[in-house]
């Protein structure tokens, strides 16, 4: 089983970095409306179509994990992307993470280690 730990942490680096383009897209945005306007910025923000591509390879990344290995064991694997996501907080956008953050992102990579075994 521990076949499938590079495919999850991959998978888990595209979902993340998915998430930093997709944050660093909504800042440049104008507060959400229906709009045309809103749209059409949403529509020229070269962030937002990275995110696209960082989940569609996740995506196409999860079909093969999903197909490959067992669902008992692909599915909770995808809560690596918490622990990367803590990191690319810190690194990305500069914020500060607790203590009871950094036990839960221990707990997270414990129940990993123990699903994978």
């Amino acid at each position: 089983m521990w076949r499938i730990i590079p495919y999850a942490i991959l998978q888990s680096i595209l979902l993340t970095g998915g998430q930093v383009f997709f944050k660093y897209a909504m800042m440049r945005m104008p507060a959400f409306s229906w709009s045309r306007v809103f749209f059409t910025s949403l529509l020229v923000n070269w962030q937002f179509a990275a995110c696209g591509l960082f989940f569609g390879a996740a995506s196409l990344l999860w079909a093969y994990i999903v197909k490959n290995f067992p669902f008992s064991a692909s599915y909770p694997m995808l809560s690596l992307s918490y622990v990367f996501g803590m990191f690319a907080a810190i690194m990305f956008f500069h914020e500060e993470v607790s203590t009871a953050k950094w036990l839960g992102v221990a707990f997270i990579m414990i129940g990993c280690f123990l699903i994978a075994k």
